[in-house]
């Protein structure tokens, strides 16, 4: 199963590569880190206000890349639970 957390959005100037600022999200929610290195609280709506206008060619400048970064995955088998004696004494 695919989560937020796992895919990072870079935005860059298309001609030079440069880094403008990338979105991510963690437990606490979508963050913006910018090339300068800040970062700041972001809402969704606020990532769909950069992403969308970089996707339809408005920003014909924009360059917009999606990474991957898939969470450790555990490989240990889930534990069967544990039965209680329910004799009484």
């Amino acid at each position: 199963m695919l989560h937020n957390t796992e895919f990072r959005i870079t935005f860059s100037n298309a001609n030079t590569g440069r880094l403008y600022y990338r979105f991510a999200k963690n437990a606490s929610g979508w963050y913006q880190k910018t090339a300068a290195g800040n970062r700041h609280k972001a809402t969704a709506e606020q990532v769909l206000n950069h992403l969308l206008p970089a996707l339809s060619g408005i920003k014909p400048n924009a360059k917009v890349t999606v990474d991957y970064r898939p969470a450790a995955r555990s490989t240990k088998p889930a534990s069967k639970p544990s039965r209680r004696s329910t004799t009484k004494p």
